[in-house]
């Protein structure tokens, strides 16, 4: 577990890892590829290493160079080995990345239900929707699925999608890659994660136009065998999570190798709150000593919609505005078991909360919580917990670190080098 209690403003640098939600399909991106791809700035993780071990699993030859921990080589499946250990491939969300490559090596895709964080369920229908519209058969039982590829096919496919699901839309662009067909998507989820999958994508000869309301994607006319290189960008995650550690300590700080536009909604929200924020050239700076509180309540509203707020900065902003004067309004109806996690454990630290419903919830801050142990039931809850445990009273001790490690490899040795008291200890 992790000890953590308040201490000086932080302040100093620190680089984030590369992230995690955009190196999952991106490595799935490079298995349906069918050539090499040597993807850098790949996050230590455990989510990470269990995604090589399921690509391992099917064949693909996926590794680390000894010089370069940060860099993964996937090189083309050249075995049959179709079907997954279902109890790894369990273990995390975005084993639905692999159906179209396995589609494309073998014909077929068998994979159990999605895990991870338990915050809600994990729907697969769009997928399904998706697959069917290239002509695929999908079956399901309580175990998990079997999709099985279409012979043939050709012409573009089109796929209205009716809520712009971040999974389907990178789910249509592998399935178009491996069946090597036009694609037209209308109503696609355009986070960093998808926008990163259509840039690579772009870097392998594929041509692809986007608007708010429809993606199209073009194969190239001839297809090399070159080797191709991508880069997985800074987790924006960790860098709005450390921001808002910075701000709740009060400190002045700069965290490095994030993209600006990436974490344009967090530094919005920070602004919003009083806290002098900006991110360029790839650095997220917060000056908390300068903060002046406005007290205006902040509407935190996890959204899909471009430039919306990505869902996972909602929880370290919910422990910052704690702190902060005004009554704030949160929401998450995208991941519906996330207030379910996070909020008993924040009533353990002595918050109180008024639950609107299942997925909304206010408060009035600044309220002052005291030290207690507390479980990290998922990522960004044990990520949340840790900036609380910097503004309370006493000690708080954070379990679960199983959990927080699924998503940041060293996120309390981040803390730490910026100067928070917190340290690694036995129970």
């Amino acid at each position: 577990m992790v000890a953590v209690r308040p201490s000086v403003p932080l302040a100093g640098s620190v680089t984030v890892d590369g992230s995690k939600n955009a190196a999952l399909p991106l490595l799935a991106a490079a298995a349906a590829m069918q050539r090499p791809v040597h993807l850098s700035n790949v996050p230590a993780n455990s989510d990470v290493e269990t995604m090589l071990t399921l690509l391992q699993q099917a064949g693909w030859h996926a590794a680390r160079p000894v010089r370069d921990p940060h860099t993964v080589v996937i090189l083309p499946s050249d075995k049959a080995q179709p079907d997954l250990d279902p109890e790894i491939a369990a273990r995390i969300r975005a084993s639905y990345y692999l159906v179209p490559a396995l589609l494309g090596a073998y014909g077929r895709a068998r994979l159990p239900w999605p895990g991870g964080c338990d915050i809600g369920a994990r729907g697969m229908e769009q997928h399904f929707k998706v697959y069917e519209r290239f002509g695929d058969r999908s079956t399901v039982d309580d175990h998990g699925y079997l999709v099985e590829a279409a012979a043939g096919g050709r012409g573009t496919v089109s796929i209205m999608l009716p809520f712009r699901s971040r999974g389907a839309s990178i789910a249509a662009l592998l399935r178009a890659v491996v069946a090597g067909r036009p694609l037209r998507l209308g109503q696609p989820n355009l986070s960093p994660e998808v926008l990163g999958v259509v840039e690579a994508l772009g870097t392998a000869g594929w041509e692809c136009r986007i608007t708010e309301t429809v993606l199209t994607l073009q194969p190239p006319q001839s297809i090399s065998a070159d080797t191709i290189t991508w880069r997985a960008p800074g987790d924006k995650i960790e860098a709005g999570t450390l921001a808002c550690a910075v701000a709740v300590s009060g400190g002045n700080a700069e965290v490095l190798g994030v993209r600006g536009d990436d974490v344009a909604p967090l530094v919005n929200a920070l602004r919003w709150l009083g806290v002098p924020a900006d991110a360029e050239d790839g650095t997220l700076a917060v000056r908390a000593q300068d903060a002046r509180p406005t007290g205006r309540p902040l509407r935190a509203i996890a959204s899909l919609s471009p430039g919306g707020l990505d869902a996972d900065f909602e929880p370290p902003l919910m422990a910052l505005a704690l702190t902060l004067p005004g009554t704030h309004l949160f929401a998450d109806e995208i991941n519906p078991g996330r207030h379910g996690n996070l909020l008993p454990q924040l009533t353990r630290l002595g918050a109180e909360i008024d639950e609107l419903s299942p997925t909304q919830c206010r408060f009035t801050g600044p309220q002052q919580l005291t030290g207690n142990g507390v479980e990290a039931t998922d990522i960004r809850t044990g990520s949340a917990l840790l900036i609380a445990g910097l503004t309370a009273h006493g000690v708080t001790t954070l379990g679960g670190l199983e959990q927080l490690r699924r998503g940041h490899a060293d996120l309390p040795v981040k803390l730490h080098a910026l100067g928070a008291d917190i340290c690694e200890v036995t129970p």
